[in-house]
């Protein structure tokens, strides 16, 4: 079973790259994002650095200098390349990382031959594989961003992708609230920042049904959303009057006034049926507050969440075409009013792996769901994932509340 797990997540990056150039592979768009090649190494440094390193008899490793260069930002195992000059690796070469990820492949493969993984170890390596869905992730993300600065609209999927239906109508839909219970059920894997299940008071609230659509942010923008200062956080309105924030990131204007997005599948048409995605915490807020309505927070999210079932993605989100609550997993992540902070009686986990979560519970806001590129079975109601107020790469959506 977990070799099988091992086997089918690994052969996932593969292909995942395999659509593009070795060129595509190795550059980085800005500091946030990384190539994809350094994503493959970095996935496969993790087993050699916290698993074959302590496991393997005799262990030495593919490559001496690879412990600092595809170190991420564990301060336990040592120094690290700078995170914004990753795209300045030109060497190892892609076909080096590929026969870094066989080799590791192969001796973690023997590891699981030589005896049953005990729990420690089964912990550990399914640890690596949710990591490694998480890069799997960004794989997608960085490179869209990646492909989006190139004037030519390269795709990475040639797919074509057809106009959406017109999604249902957006309806509120009311929640008792009362005491919940909170975090990982214990069921199947989980982070450390979704632990301790816990109890918390959620007041009534009501919730959208489904997600904003670019056809009702569009009408936000003409409404002059971005020009209205009262509905924006002041950090979010600096950046607007800096020009930093005019629309969403992958929206483009033609000279007709008409305007075009860029996705994985080239540029499209806008369509007005899909849901906005790729936006910031501030605009997310500036839009809900447009609507005479908030952002919900985490729990409100989750205490939702557990009565829906889990949608698989694609690589663009799709309308809604189901009555709600709908679209809260395998669309866009959904930007929440909740800070990241630990869960009351938060543990990391011990030792340098601890560093996965905890540290970066500070200036971070909590996105809930799951998006059109999440990995299928790596999405869960108790997922929290986090990013700064600004960020924007990643498929973030908003979903209403009152």
């Amino acid at each position: 079973m977990l070799r099988n797990e091992f086997r089918a997540v690994r052969q996932r990056s593969l292909q995942l790259a395999a659509p593009l150039s070795n060129e595509d592979c190795c550059a980085q768009s800005m500091p946030d994002a990384s190539p994809v090649k350094w994503h493959l190494a970095h996935t496969t440094w993790f087993f050699e650095t916290f698993i074959l390193e302590a496991r393997e008899a005799g262990f030495r490793p593919f490559h001496g200098a690879f412990r600092m260069l595809f170190n991420s930002y564990y301060n336990g195992v040592g120094s690290m390349h700078p995170r914004a000059q990753r795209g300045l690796l030109t060497r190892p070469s892609l076909d080096e990382v590929r026969a870094y990820r066989v080799d590791v492949d192969a001796r973690m493969l023997r590891l699981f031959d030589a005896a049953a993984p005990d729990a420690a170890l089964a912990g550990l390596v399914r640890l690596g594989l949710q990591h490694e869905q998480q890069h799997q992730e960004l794989m997608l993300t960085d490179v869209k961003h990646l492909l989006a600065h190139n004037p030519i609209a390269p795709r990475y999927d040639g797919d074509a992708m057809m106009p959406d239906a017109v999604p249902l109508g957006l309806e509120f839909i009311e929640f008792d609230g009362g005491l919940v219970e909170i975090g990982h059920d214990g069921r199947g894997f989980c982070f450390d920042n979704e632990l301790p299940r816990h109890s918390s008071y959620v007041a009534p609230f009501t919730l959208a049904s489904r997600l904003v659509t670019n056809g009702e942010y569009l009408a936000f923008i003409e409404a002059g959303g971005y020009r209205e200062p009262r509905l924006w956080l002041a950090e979010g309105w600096d950046k607007v009057a800096a020009g930093e924030l005019a629309a969403p990131l992958y929206w483009r204007r033609r000279p007709d006034g008409s305007w075009i997005e860029f996705t994985l599948h080239g540029e499209l048409p806008l369509d007005p049926a899909r849901p906005v995605a790729h936006v910031s915490l501030y605009e997310a807020d500036a839009y809900a507050r447009w609507r005479d309505a908030r952002l919900p927070t985490e729990t409100e999210w989750e205490f939702a969440a557990r009565l829906t079932g889990i949608e698989a993605g694609r690589l663009h989100p799709g309308a809604a075409v189901e009555t709600g609550p709908t679209q809260m997993f395998g669309a866009c992540w959904q930007w929440t009013s909740s800070s990241y902070a630990p869960y009351p009686g938060y543990l990391p986990t011990p030792g340098t792996i601890g560093e996965y979560n905890g540290k970066f519970m500070v200036n971070q806001y909590v996105l809930r769901g799951s998006s059109c590129a999440t990995p299928e079975g790596h999405a869960r109601a108790s997922y929290r994932n986090f990013f700064p107020a600004g960020a924007r790469w990643q498929f973030a959506g908003i979903r209403l509340a009152r």
